[in-house]
């Protein structure tokens, strides 16, 4: 039993043996066909991916976007609802004026009151629309009359009815005014 068995490894033994390579017109055509079909294949997953790509990255902006006007504007409720306050407030003021100087501290801490609220709401972006003997424009005011003078422009705001406001760069709410119509 001295014999000394050699083993042979299997992958070793194959390529010790010549490969014998087999061309033939029909097979090389074959193989030009599936690399073309594999190539057409390629473009049309490419494109699909690149049309993917497009569409995520224009969702993401279009999140990033919303979520900056979300932010921006995240206080318009609460700014709206507190403008029926101020407008309280600055009647109360007007009205205290109007009245006898026994009521002049009061209508002292009714004016410093409107100040320190119209100042805290400007810090946040909300500012009074300017309206009074400016150009009527729609955007800012709403109409609520007309009032024949020959003293003014025609379409110029003659009385303020209503202040409006703006949020940073939007109309919280629009102006009610009386708008001057030239005399016939």
């Amino acid at each position: 039993m001295g014999e000394d068995r050699e083993t042979k490894d299997p992958v070793n033994t194959a390529a010790e043996k010549p490969v014998e390579v087999v061309t033939s017109p029909e097979l090389e055509e074959k193989s030009i066909e599936a690399v073309a079909l594999m190539q057409a294949e390629l473009e049309d997953i490419k494109g699909k991916y690149l049309r993917l790509y497009a569409e995520f990255d224009n969702y993401r902006k279009k999140v990033q976007k919303d979520r900056e006007e979300f932010i921006k504007y995240s206080n318009e409720d609460m700014a709206y609802e507190l403008l029926p306050a101020l407008d309280h407030l600055e009647m109360a003021l007007k009205h205290a004026g109007d009245a006898c100087s026994e009521s002049g501290a009061l209508a002292q801490g009714v004016e410093n009151t409107l100040r320190e609220i119209n100042r805290t709401l400007e810090k946040f972006g909300i500012v009074p629309i300017e309206a009074l003997h400016k150009t009527f424009d729609p955007a800012y005011h709403h109409a609520m009359s007309q009032v024949e003078r020959s003293d003014v422009e025609n379409n110029t705001v003659v009385e303020v009815f209503r202040k409006g406001y703006l949020y940073k760069d939007k109309v919280l709410r629009a102006s009610l005014v009386a708008v001057s119509k030239k005399e016939n």
